[in-house]
């Protein structure tokens, strides 16, 4: 039952969706609400328009996999449903707060924030907040509202509408994607506070316990799971340089060996701020907070798998500590790291290129441009305040803006794994690099053999990387249902199936010592189905369904290493796209 907000009127109600077995409360729901109570073609700044934030009936419960809280509205950088998740204890602090989904429409008269406190929503003024960084956004609310009040805020990004301004949940974690800090900003909503530590009700506590134990010793045996745990890291990209075509280089411009380095382990040395407990229920710790010593925005710091790469590799930057800074400036300014780093990218490869004369260089330091983005300071900062692609039309520079459906690309590169390249095309939310798991990951020379069986009983067989064709369609199909599901029900994919421990049936289980009802893998992934089904609708209705990437992809190949000469040919493309869309049932 969601508590639905009218923030313009202060009235708050609840809804009774639980005649509906199928949503779990979570992102399902919120897409029948966005389509239910919005009307095509609704700007996404409308008063109208819908924020839909929840935990679920999973998030937040105490086990392995589960500290995820969706935020779900009309993106104001894709036009499609943008969805981004909170990893971290923001869905443990909803439950805490008596809710588990809400449903906020209109406008307040007003900067306001939300409280949710003993099954209770109400709405409170939040003047003194503006102008604030999500940390001292959540310094003050804590100050009022107790040092354990769990925090989600937009910093100055979000108030001044950025089209890909983020929500910053307890101070470090990041629901970065698509613009939902631009519509809280558009509500006049600072932020949402929950207040309580009620216990989360589960149907079979014992069994969590036993899969907690199984999570924890299984850790140690998992590649992923044993990176992720281990400091610095699985963010920290730290090790051997990446092969040539593995991750973008000054905006995916230089397919040649890139002259950038990654880093040393012993670079992170005095730069970690929280290493352990950032996810309640979960011991793999994978979410880590790292910024340079004495930076005044270090608490911001948490590190997600995409941010070096982003906002160094694809800017031109190996430098640790710069990289690190941005990153919490970007956090704290409410910027999604991927959008800032791709849109900047953007930018110094057209300034390069002598379109944008006074433009960013690749291996400037993005911090200086970033407070100009976030409060749409000059001409420069209020150009790339729309993302890369809206600036890329007023300079009649498309073909150097990676997007797709306007959102900037994740940088990781698919012209050496097309499965990626599929799922960045066609996922009807936008370009998520965790909306499907890696092609490397299945080969079967280089890949990660334990996890071949697993993959196999969603039909996901082991193929070589750089093939595509109908085959690699329809196995990107499938475990693009397979995340999807996840997603749909709040549950963590760098916990889960198929490269981490929880199993296809650790993962059902799981739903099922929570909710109390059956739940098996046909169930599992006709969630997934269902999620992806509403979102591909909610975007034929919007008028947006160009699953299309960037040109470049197709014509220049790589040129260096073991991957030289991959490229997407575009008939394999479409025939891979179309055996994707029939193993759906898409058009």
């Amino acid at each position: 039952m969601p508590f639905v907000i009218d923030l313009k009127t202060g009235t708050v109600e609840r809804e009774d969706r639980t005649g509906e077995k199928d949503h779990f409360g979570g992102s399902i729901l919120g897409l029948r609400l966005l389509a239910e109570r919005t009307p095509p073609g609704l700007d996404p700044y409308d008063p109208r328009a819908l924020l839909y934030v929840a935990a679920g009936v999973l998030g937040g419960a105490p086990a392995p996999g589960l500290a995820k809280a969706v935020f779900l509205a009309k993106s104001p950088l894709t036009g499609v449903a943008g969805e981004a998740h909170a990893l971290g204890p923001f869905a443990a602090g909803m439950r805490g707060a008596g809710a588990k989904a809400l449903a906020i429409t209109g406008r307040a008269q007003s900067l306001s924030y939300l409280l949710v406190e003993g099954g209770r929503v109400s709405c409170h003024p939040a003047g003194e907040l503006r102008g604030l960084g999500t940390a001292a956004t959540t310094d003050a609310l804590r100050a009022r509202h107790g040092q354990g009040a769990h925090v989600a805020a937009i910093g100055p990004a979000g108030e001044n509408l950025v089209r890909y301004a983020g929500v910053v949940t307890d101070l470090a974690y990041a629901a970065a994607r698509y613009g939902l800090g631009a519509v809280f900003g558009a509500k006049n909503l600072k932020a949402i506070v929950c207040v309580g530590d009620a216990p989360a009700a589960v149907a079979d506590p014992g069994a969590l316990v036993g899969l907690a134990d199984f999570y924890r010793n299984a850790m140690p045996d998992n590649a992923l799971a044993r990176m992720q745990y281990h400091d610095p890291g699985f963010a920290a990209w730290v090790g051997d340089a990446l092969d040539p075509g593995y991750a973008s280089a000054r905006n995916f411009s230089a397919p040649g060996e890139p002259g950038l380095r990654l880093a040393a382990a012993s670079s992170y040395e005095g730069r970690a701020v929280a290493t352990t407990g950032g996810c309640p229920g979960c011991p793999n710790d994978c979410l880590k907070v790292y910024a340079p010593p004495g930076s005044p925005v270090r608490r911001s710091g948490g590190l997600s798998q995409e941010a070096f790469l982003s906002l160094g590799w694809n800017l031109g930057i190996d430098d640790v500590d710069t990289v690190l800074e941005a990153n919490a400036l970007a956090n704290d300014l409410g910027l999604d790291p991927v959008s800032l780093g791709g849109t900047l990218a953007f930018a110094m490869e057209c300034a390069a290129r002598g379109l944008l004369p006074g433009g960013p260089e690749f291996g400037d330091a993005p911090a200086a441009l970033a407070w100009d983005i976030a409060v749409r300071g000059g001409s420069l900062g209020g150009l790339l305040a729309d993302g890369a692609a809206r600036a890329a039309r007023a300079l009649g520079a498309s073909p150097y803006a990676m997007t797709v459906k306007d959102a900037e690309l994740p940088c990781f590169d698919p012209r050496i794994q097309p499965g990626i390249g599929l799922g960045y095309a066609v996922a009807p939310h936008g370009p998520r690099y965790d909306a499907v798991e890696h092609d490397l990951d299945f080969d079967p020379d280089d890949g990660l053999k334990y996890c071949f069986p697993e993959a196999a009983r969603i039909g996901a067989e082991p193929a070589a990387a750089g093939i595509l064709d109908a085959g690699r369609g329809r196995r990107t199909a499938r475990l693009l249902r397979l995340w999807s599901a996840l997603d749909a029900l709040n549950i963590c994919v760098f916990a889960s199936s198929p490269t981490r421990p929880l199993t296809l049936d650790h993962l059902t289980s799981l739903v099922t010592a929570v909710s109390g009802q059956e739940f098996g893998l046909g169930d599992l992934l006709g969630a997934g189905r269902l999620r992806l089904d509403l979102m591909r609708a909610y975007a034929v209705r919007e008028g947006v369904a160009a699953d299309e990437l960037p040109a470049r992809f197709h014509e220049e190949p790589i040129t260096a290493g073991p991957y030289a000469g991959a490229v997407l040919s575009r008939e394999s493309f479409a025939e891979a796209r179309a055996a994707l869309y029939a193993e759906l049932g898409w058009r």
